[in-house]
């Protein structure tokens, strides 16, 4: 597969994935700050622009309209919806021969409601709905349209990526917060039904974290993310190669998920900002690593912004 074709899928993938979780957590975060009047809001728009790797700009004072306009429509913050349902639509521009019809036409008609103004002109919460159903939308049409080729491969490896960096950075982020808010942190995951069937309902630290980063049935978990994205990476190379040896980017994430998987819960939870930064760091590198491996002549994309 040509690298170009194949660096396309794999940032429709991130792009799509990277909408919908910035739609989840914008529902449940605005959500909270006009329900709990416990809640500090500008402080709290501040924890989730750093979540996304955002900064807010100087002198602004922030509410949830200003953070809704950051992340839901602003086209010039590279970190939200609209940016990230733009780039999915230039990378499958560009990707259009290998797409199938309904995956393009589902693609294209998400963003062509970016450009006529449709997505801004609903109410938030109605907005932020439709971007997770047209996030399901365009995942469902993948699944049901695309042979299990390369092309596949390198879609669904951008998914999960994506999805285990976003997942570690929404507990990082729950971990440093006063009283730790691990049901808006399950609820931002898409998680919160699913844990109280899993683990009748005992939201502490421990049981929390364990099910978001180690659970292996959940699919929003980063070890379900990760044993997919390994499992892909697999497929990738096992016809390029003909020993052993394994790319630099298998490596980097079978040692990521190594150290989550066999570090003990207790040393996890003690140490989860470190531990979660750390792993991030290691999707970067992993993506590096993928980018040099298979589209040659590129240079990776990655978050903007600085992790705090």
């Amino acid at each position: 597969m040509l690298s170009r074709i194949a660096e396309s899928l794999f940032w429709i993938g991130r792009y799509i994935e990277r909408a919908d979780d910035t739609a989840r957590i914008l529902d449940v975060q605005t959500q909270l700050m006009l329900e709990d009047p416990g809640v500090v809001v500008p402080t709290t728009c501040r924890a989730v622009l750093s979540i996304m790797g955002a900064q807010a700009p100087a002198g602004v004072e922030l509410d949830t309209t200003r953070l809704v306009e950051l992340l839901a429509y602003d086209l010039t913050t590279p970190e939200s919806i609209a940016s990230s349902l733009q780039a999915a639509r230039e990378s499958a521009r560009r990707a259009r021969e290998t797409l199938s019809e309904p995956l393009w036409v589902s693609i294209n008609t998400t963003y062509r409601a970016i450009g006529a103004g449709s997505f801004r002109a609903m109410r938030p919460e109605r907005g932020l709905r439709w971007v997770r159903d047209q996030a399901a939308l365009i995942n469902g049409t993948a699944d049901a349209t695309m042979t299990r080729d390369e092309g596949w491969q390198f879609l669904v490896l951008g998914r999960n990526l994506e999805r285990a960096d976003m997942t570690a950075r929404l507990l990082a982020s729950a971990a440093l917060s006063p009283g730790h808010a691990w049901t808006t942190t399950l609820r931002a995951c898409g998680a919160h039904e699913a844990f109280l069937r899993a683990r009748r309902g005992m939201e502490i630290d421990r049981e929390v974290v364990e099910f978001l980063l180690l659970d292996r049935l959940f699919p929003g978990s980063v070890l379900f993310a990760l044993n997919r994205a390994e499992q892909c990476l697999s497929n990738l190379e096992s016809q390029a190669l003909r020993t052993g040896f394994e790319s630099d980017a298998q490596r980097l994430l079978g040692r990521a998920r190594a150290e989550l998987e066999y570090r003990s819960i207790t040393d996890l939870v003690a140490d989860l900002p470190g531990a979660m930064d750390h792993f991030q760091r290691a999707c970067g590198d992993t993506t590096q690593a993928i980018t040099r491996r298979f589209f040659a002549g590129s240079e990776a994309l990655a978050w903007h912004g600085t992790r705090e």
